[in-house]
């Protein structure tokens, strides 16, 4: 792969790489009050285009496929939505007391707490054959979840019903609309850190947030493929790989706005984001790392179970 299709590929990641740098570079552009008017542009028509995007791209006719897989769909929202925040809280107590940024602490707890993205954990399970219908129906389900008590959300569904065959035979972009709009809510947010002279982001911290996040994210794929392979667990190798990426994976699209609207006026926002900011090309990276590795296991273990239940010959006697 050459490295102007890598970048078209990657540029999303690119993009967010940009956006900061530029507003390093000149951040009275984003700023409150500054040319973009951000306490308007972003607070409301931004995040309210975030939302309602994404809630137009949910196929809701292809949730009730998967509907019926009832205890994998259990696992995954418990473990997404209460295992995993809780997880993350227990070893932030352990956290507190090393010099590491408190803001950068509480942003890797808001990652804890978001829901599943409805992109990426569905895109790998495709990549390695895994169950695809599951991995839609429990990423959307768990965004859906992440975003219930927004009114507007509900009202997408109803809107989505009535302009279906349009939104089918047209295709909008709905990834590229939301990761546009989404590098702008970023851009305006570190606007606002870099104006702020009183917030300092010292090396130590930010390097050792990488490295938890990448072992988080290990420890957990881990995890919940242990869960998933017990003898008991009655879960396929593909329902396994469904579960592997959409129990691990955590949303920006959503996070950056709900951290946008619950953290609005506080000067260390930017700094809450920068977990997350950090944990979305990270899931990507190693997801894709070891797509090669979840699909070999996965094809050995299939065969390897039709084998076993395939009759055994009669012996001539």
């Amino acid at each position: 792969m050459g490295l102007l299709e890598r970048l078209r590929k990657e540029w999303f990641i690119l993009g967010i790489v940009l956006v900061i740098a530029a507003a390093r570079l000149e951040p009275a552009v984003g700023v409150k009050g500054g040319p973009l008017k951000p306490e308007i542009t972003i607070t409301y028509i931004a995040v309210s285009a975030i939302f309602f995007n994404s809630g137009l791209s949910l196929k809701t006719e292809e949730l009730t496929s998967a509907l019926m897989h009832v205890k994998l769909h259990l696992f995954v929202q418990i473990f997404t939505l209460v295992f995993f925040p809780t997880a993350i809280w227990l070893f932030l107590q352990l956290l507190s007391i090393t010099p590491i940024n408190e803001w950068l602490l509480k942003g890797l707890q808001t990652v804890g707490c978001m829901p599943p993205p409805v992109s990426s954990a569905v895109i790998l399970t495709k990549a390695v054959g895994g169950n695809e219908a599951a991995a839609i129906f429990n990423s959307a389900f768990g965004s859906f979840l992440g975003i219930v008590i927004t009114p507007l959300l509900l009202l997408l569904f109803i809107v989505r019903r009535y302009i279906k065959d349009w939104l089918e035979r047209k295709k909008p972009p709905f990834g590229t609309i939301s990761s546009c709009v989404l590098l702008m809510i970023i851009y305006t947010t570190f606007c606002d850190t870099f104006a702020n002279p009183n917030i300092d982001l010292d090396k130590f911290s930010l390097i050792v947030i990488v490295f938890i996040i990448f072992s988080v994210q290990m420890s957990f794929m881990f995890l919940t493929f242990l869960f998933s392979t017990r003898n008991n667990s009655s879960f396929t190798p593909a329902d396994t790989v469904a579960i592997i990426f959409c129990s691990t994976h955590k949303s920006l699209t959503l996070g950056i706005p709900m951290l946008k609207i619950v953290f609005a006026g506080y000067e260390h926002l930017s700094l809450i984001s920068v977990p997350l900011l950090i944990y979305h090309p990270a899931q990507i990276l190693l997801g894709s790392l070891l797509v090669p590795t979840i699909k070999s296991w996965m094809v050995s273990r299939q065969k390897a179970l039709k084998l076993t239940r395939q009759p055994k010959a009669p012996v001539k006697v």
